[in-house]
């Protein structure tokens, strides 16, 4: 069976951690190729709500093999702690089924630190919305090729100098640029190691345990935020720190790209943002409120309040030039049940020309004005619906037009939060 990618097509919060949950249930495996904790993915099943923002969704499946890929950057605390929320739940947490890759890079207390110091001596205007879990400066040491693996929690000594090192130069920082106290390595080494020591039964192979699984079934990789946060392709600087397109599933799991097969884009039925950036189609008014308040726009890792707006093709266009996606899933169908009016972003109007793709431009988009078509809503009560021919006129012919702007097959459709909730094209 062939393998399947999970990503999300516009800014992130699209609903991906439901699909993977949908999908796992026939994986032999489920891989996370990028991001970290600051990324947040709400399951519910049977009504009940759990929130995972590192061990990967098809977690709640027993039985199915769990990896997380050198792509991500790990803290030790939230993957232990949430190890025990779901321990508390009676799910299997076992290094049995859950592995991550000694590859994958560790985010050290400095890193939060680092992250908070340097969001705080911006101004309002210059803050670009980190949640201050590391994610970034993990990334930097990454680069700078001077970071701790996940491999190196099994080497005391090895970790020890890695923390020396790194504090070099970052304890000049905190102190004389941030006038904060700098940090003591041999404090942070014997803080951290007794979370290196339960981390150590995690540690393994992930490509080869990739290669293993496919001998079984098919695999499904997920991933993290949106295809307009990443750090290359999306609204930069407002960006996460890693790739977010699926080309990166390959490179941040430790397979070949031949392994990917159905890529499939989650399109959340109208456009929503956390954080800072440009948003062309962001609704400051009533009906934005409205989508707020039904589909419970907060964001699963801060609480922060999501802007909402209309549907913006051009994103997803771009989504799909830079991701080749096989399908849609579409998902919060049934937010949109009560509007009379539905608004459909289909170009750009930018510096005098009309535009299908976004500006190339650093924060081109904050300077572009969206060009909409109408098309009717419905007012029935969807999130009962089990099959596409029991959905309203008006629904299937907005998924339609979907179909029709973005080039891409709608093939998955969620009309609720709940696991059952979702259904196929048929």
């Amino acid at each position: 069976m062939a393998n399947v990618v999970v990503f999300g097509s516009q800014w992130g919060d699209e609903g991906k951690g439901k699909i993977v949950d949908m999908l796992a249930e026939d994986a032999a495996a489920i891989v996370r190729f990028q991001g970290g904790n600051n990324a947040g993915h709400t399951l519910v099943v049977a009504g009940e709500k759990c929130i995972l923002h590192l061990i990967p969704s098809g977690v709640l499946h027993p039985g199915k093999a769990c990896l997380i890929g050198n792509g991500v950057v790990l803290d030790p605390e939230v993957f232990l702690k949430e190890i025990e929320v779901l321990a508390q739940k009676g799910v299997e947490t076992s290094p049995a089924r859950l592995m991550v890759s000694k590859k994958t890079h560790i985010i050290m207390p400095y890193h939060r630190l680092m992250d908070n110091c340097r969001e705080n001596a911006l101004d309002d205007a210059g803050k670009i919305g980190t949640t201050g879990r590391g994610i970034g400066p993990c990334y930097e040491d990454k680069m700078h090729r001077c970071g701790v693996r996940a491999a190196d929690l099994a080497d005391p000594e090895l970790l020890r100098e890695k923390i020396k090192l790194a504090l070099n130069e970052k304890n000049v920082l905190f102190e004389h640029l941030y006038g904060v106290e700098p940090l003591d390595p041999e404090r942070v080494f014997q803080d951290v190691l007794p979370l290196a020591e339960r981390m150590k039964p995690y540690l393994g192979d992930v490509s080869g345990a990739i290669q293993k699984a496919e001998a079984e079934g098919f695999v499904l990789f997920e991933g993290a935020q949106g295809t307009h946060l990443d750090i290359d392709h999306g609204t930069y600087p407002f960006v996460t720190s890693s790739n977010t397109v699926t080309g990166n599933a390959a490179s941040g799991s430790g397979c070949g790209p031949r392994k990917l097969d159905r890529i499939i884009a989650i399109v959340k039925a109208y456009t929503t943002r956390v954080g800072g950036g440009p948003f062309p189609t962001e609704l400051l008014d009533e009906i934005g409120n409205r989508l707020q308040d039904k589909g419970g726009e907060f964001g699963a890792t801060t609480g922060r309040r999501r802007r909402c707006g209309w549907m913006d093709m051009v994103v997803l266009r771009e989504s799909a030039r830079l991701n080749t996606p096989t399908e849609l899933a579409v998902t919060k169908l049934d937010v949109l049940s009560g509007l009379k009016e539905l608004k459909i972003c289909t170009a750009y109007k930018y510096r005098g020309e009309l535009m299908e793709y976004p500006p190339q431009e650093q924060n081109g988009m904050a300077h572009v004005e969206p060009v909409y078509e109408s098309l009717s809503g419905w007012e029935e009560d969807i999130s009962g619906v089990t099959a596409w021919a029991d959905l309203p006129d008006a629904a299937k012919a907005y998924l339609e037009r979907l179909e029709e702007l973005s080039g891409v097959p709608v093939g998955l459709v969620s009309v609720g939060p709940d696991r059952v909730q979702t259904f196929t094209r048929g």
